[in-house]
């Protein structure tokens, strides 16, 4: 028979297989085939922390098809994911196919691509026990925690509940943060600007008072205002000093997992769930007429590297189709961080020549603008700075101290194809006065209230930015981690925001009075460096189990004697219940917060809880409700529905639009402040926005 590949998934497999030809058989594994029960814990403490795997339940028939195949083939190749948990499923299919992992042909496939799926069959190795530790390492860790941990939270606070490693720290960094917004007391302070302009010239500009008789300017009430706003009304102005000098800007490096996770969040709307299932999807293969080629390199990775024959290529395509006034003269390198595993690449195009105009008509929507930002990323990144030319200004008023800058874009280098403006971009061009110069100031000194603003809420992006910059977990878990700490309700999302819950608040409690090592977060970064040092072979994978484990189990055993149960406090409704005329009291569950009779089990009443913001339909008049999704996130819809099915994810205001008349939604620009837009995409007002389907959303 052929040679066999096993691969995850039947489309990687389906790709494959077209390169390979006839004499290779490529199937699936679909994930992993074994794995700790789900039943008991499955882990012997007393024999060295020996995990006790068994066949996954509905996997019998396919593990039989695999062994058959194996039996039939000359040769087998394991071609699973190339990193930690593809190492793991590797191991486990040399077991149960009852191969040598020592001489079992493990084949690394980074891109899937005729050229790299032929090179890695030239190239096999054995299966990499060090990785495979590390990944056990890390499996046993996680199920000590669940299944020790999640018992004791169901008894101490409600039954369904579950806790983790790298999940708990998540929740706490979300908590901390609304403590810190609930406890911000805004305080006062005003700037002050001048409108200038050279005496007999028309062009302004402004200046921000920066100093008061050397000292750094701080005007902290309007009576301190109004009376400098006064004085600077009767001063001469003059140009202190003054200076044009280039300014560059270097590209981005080209997209990790998390960068990626964190952009496409930012420009695209997407959460991280959402991202890493359409880069699979490029990943595996897409159908382009008669062939499928998988349109980028494998995408969990942190490495910022980009292989050489690609970056040779990525500067060919520059050179050709931009000049070569836009090719530096060598590569752009960039620096990986520590504990980076460099063996991956950067997240790029298989071949740059596979522009987003060239590929589109065989991708959906959501693919193309994946592809894009990946493709202009990694385009851009080995591109010539852009260069601004910036002119600065310090500019005197008796004892008062003015500054004035502003920049303009001279080359805009790697803008030319990745131009993603930013609020240093939006900079005044003002004149470059020599020093001496004499000022007419224009108009009235003006001075501006405001007050200091809490942190703001973590997103998506933020909170893996976070996750990230703190060492916490790997790029492969952030995006389940997010999904499971919403679906438990531990957080819920309102437009981008990530707000954690009352439900959340007492997790965290708990965790941080009697746990505090587990959701420390130098404590989790740590971890992360010892499962760095076993896949590496500088750690024994036991010694870094047993470190973990001995201090969280007597805290285990401390907890059980000292917590008691609390159950939530009894928040009372306005609503009776029609029923039985008891009034109503707020519950938690899956899915959030509802109505439920107080009177259970004898009556078992329950409604949702309407969230009414003020505003009417403009379909039909009725009140618009604050609603959510099955995934916890925040969306708007008619109290009527099905009947009306009006729905936007923006917030509605009650508002109409001056150009058309349609009603007036939340944005936020790009300094962060709420802006009104009207909801109608075809007005010159409008913004663009994705239609719900209510159907599949939960109510």
């Amino acid at each position: 028979m052929a040679s066999l590949v096993i691969v995850e998934s039947p489309t990687k497999a389906k790709t494959i297989k077209q390169i390979l030809g006839k004499d290779f058989e490529v199937t699936a594994s679909m994930g992993h085939l074994r794995d700790l029960p789900r039943s008991t814990f499955g882990i012997d403490i007393e024999k060295g922390f020996l995990p006790h795997y068994i066949n996954i339940i509905g996997k019998a028939d396919l593990i039989k098809k695999l062994r058959e195949a194996a039996r039939k083939a000359d040769k087998i190749y394991l071609a699973t994911d190339p990193d930690r948990e593809g190492e793991a499923i590797s191991w486990h299919l040399a077991n149960l196919l009852e191969l040598d992992p020592l001489t079992a042909q493990r084949i690394e496939v980074h891109e899937i691509t005729p050229t790299a799926i032929r090179e890695a069959i030239k190239h096999p190795r054995s299966i990499d026990l060090d990785k495979f530790k590390a990944q056990e390492a890390r499996r046993i860790i996680d199920r000590i925690v669940g299944y020790e941990l999640s018992p004791l939270l169901w008894h101490k606070i409600m039954r369904g509940l579950s806790a983790g490693r790298v999940q708990s720290v998540a929740v706490k960094i979300i908590a901390d943060r609304e403590k810190q917004i609930d406890a911000f007391v805004p305080q006062e302070y005003w700037s002050m600007a001048v409108e200038l302009t050279e005496k007999g010239q028309n062009h302004k500009f402004t200046a921000k008072l920066s100093k008061i008789a050397g000292v750094k300017a701080e005007l902290n009430n309007e009576n301190t205002a109004k009376s400098i706003e006064n004085e600077l009304k009767t001063l001469n102005y003059m140009v202190k000093e003054s200076s044009v000098k280039p300014r560059k800007r270097h590209a981005l490096p080209p997209f990790t997992t998390s960068t990626l996770q964190q952009e496409a969040n930012k420009q695209l709307n997407f959460n991280s769930k959402r991202t890493m299932s359409v880069a699979q999807q490029l990943f595996e293969g897409i159908a382009m007429g008669a062939n499928t080629l998988g349109l980028i390199t494998y995408m969990r990775t942190d490495s910022v590297r980009i292989a050489g024959e690609a970056l040779e290529e990525i500067r060919q395509f520059i050179d050709k189709n931009y000049g070569g006034n836009y090719l530096p003269e060598k590569p752009n390198f960039y620096a990986t961080k520590k504990n980076a595993q460099d063996a991956h690449e950067a997240i790029r195009p298989t071949s740059i020549f596979n522009t987003p105009k060239s590929v589109a008509q065989f991708l959906n929507k959501e693919q193309l603008e994946l592809y894009t930002l990946i493709w202009n990323r990694a385009v851009a990144s080995q591109m010539k700075d852009a260069v601004y030319e910036q002119t600065l200004m310090d500019i005197t008023a008796g004892k008062y101290e003015f500054t004035a800058s502003g920049s303009v874009l001279t080359f805009d280098g790697y803008r030319k194809v990745n131009n993603v403006d930013t609020e240093e971009d939006a900079t005044e061009n003002i004149p470059y006065i020599k020093e001496g110069t004499a000022l007419d100031l224009v108009g009235e000194p003006k001075g501006e209230q405001h007050f200091t603003e809490p942190p703001p809420h973590y997103t998506e992006a933020s909170l893996i930015n976070k996750l990230e910059s703190e060492g916490i977990g790997r790029p492969s878990t952030y995006a389940p981690t997010i999904q499971t700490i919403v679906s438990r309700n531990y957080v819920s999302r309102s437009g981008k925001k990530l707000m954690i819950t009352e439900l959340g608040n007492r997790v965290n409690d708990l965790l941080t009075a009697h746990f505090p090592g587990l959701i420390d977060l130098s404590f989790s970064a740590e971890m992360e460096e010892d499962l760095d040092n076993i896949a590496e072979g500088k750690m024994e994978k036991n010694k870094v189990i047993e470190h973990f484990y001995v201090p969280f189990k007597k805290s285990m055993t401390l907890a059980k004697d000292v917590i008691e149960k609390t159950p939530p406090p009894v928040e009372v409704s306005d609503v009776k219940c029609e029923v039985c005329g008891r009034m109503m009291v707020v519950k938690s569950g899956k899915f959030g917060k509802f109505l439920a009779c107080p009177g259970y089990p004898d009556c078992k009443n329950t409604k949702p809880i309407l969230i009414k913001i003020g505003v009417p339909c403009p379909k039909c008049g009725a009140e618009v409700l604050e609603r959510k999704t099955k995934n916890g996130k925040t969306f708007y819809g008619c109290e009527m529905y099905p009947k009306c099915d009006f729905s936007t994810w923006d917030k509605p205001v009650n508002e109409k639009c001056s150009l058309c008349g349609n009603i007036m939604v939340e944005r936020h620009d790009k300094g962060k402040k709420i802006i009104h837009k009207c909801s109608n995409p075809d007005c010159e007002n409008g913004v663009k926005r994705r239609i719900i389907n209510r159907k599949k959303k939960s109510e």
